[in-house]
């Protein structure tokens, strides 16, 4: 999905959200490193799943001091911030179709355990990390949550609908929820579908022990790509940090640089 090498839009985008450089210190000592080369570390770490220690010491800045900006900015919002200025790029140009959800569950390995994690289903009750995502019609990552692996589909649906961003970029007041939402069969329940019609959402939601063939595939498919844009990046493939902040960072992270592919996919 992504080149280890971060494009240099990507870094024009990011920096308006960043905090000032802090310029030298007037007795001297070591300067402090510029947050484009802070940024393209974090970037390449993302991109490789590279360990912070094996970070090349030709990018300019250790793996430790990338980590600490990356949990600093985190705690700071500003990964939240530039995921939502994407979004507005993208409804501006067209590209954010709000109207239409689409809900879909991935689950990682987490070794070591950690925040957030719980014993896996489908890996032999080993610890694991269950991301659920909310793309709209054109599968643009709008909503990343996460919870343990062993997290029931049906107590994250409505949560993660109810964070619904509202995203500016075009005249008139942004929509606070989706007209309709499609999920597969692992979110069939019927006060789910209840409490979306009260919320306004019509529910496309698959039924279990029915036959396959109705018509949601048509429409569920770009969360799934999606998903697999997301594991692109290798860092998102396997758990490997702990720290819920940390974890938090890297997916808000990620669902930014899948909405800036989406964003330049037809400009460069």
């Amino acid at each position: 999905m992504a080149s280890a090498h971060m494009p240099a839009p990507f870094y024009e985008l990011v920096q308006h959200h960043l905090p000032p450089e802090q310029p030298p210190a007037s007795l001297g000592g070591r300067p402090r490193i510029a947050h484009r080369i802070v940024i393209r570390v974090i970037w390449f770490v993302l991109a490789t799943g590279n360990r912070w220690e094996d970070v090349p010491l030709e990018l300019g800045c250790s793996g430790r001091t990338a980590h600490r900006r990356l949990r600093a900015w985190e705690e700071a919002g500003i990964w939240d911030r530039l995921h939502a200025d994407l979004l507005r790029l993208l409804n501006a140009s067209g590209k954010l179709d709000p109207g239409t959800a689409i809900v879909d569950s991935v689950i990682v390995r987490a070794f070591g355990g950690g925040d957030d994690t719980g014993p896996s289903p489908v890996d032999r009750r080993k610890p694991g990390t269950k991301h659920t995502l909310l793309v709209d019609k054109n599968g643009v990552p709008m909503v990343i949550h996460t919870a343990g692996a062993n997290a029931s589909d049906q107590n994250e649906i409505i949560p993660i609908i109810l964070d619904f961003p509202k995203v500016g970029g075009k005249p008139g007041r942004p929509k606070e929820l989706p007209d309709v939402v499609y999920a597969d069969r692992g979110y069939d329940n019927e006060a789910t579908r209840a409490l979306l019609r009260w919320l306004g959402i019509e529910p496309k939601i698959g039924k279990r022990n029915t036959p396959h063939g109705s018509g949601l595939g048509k429409v569920r498919w770009v969360v799934e790509r999606t998903i697999g844009w997301i594991k692109g990046l290798r860092r998102m493939r396997v758990r490997y940090d702990r720290l819920g902040v940390i974890r938090d960072a890297w997916t808000t992270l990620a669902a930014s640089v899948v909405c800036f592919q989406i964003l330049i996919r037809d400009t460069l």
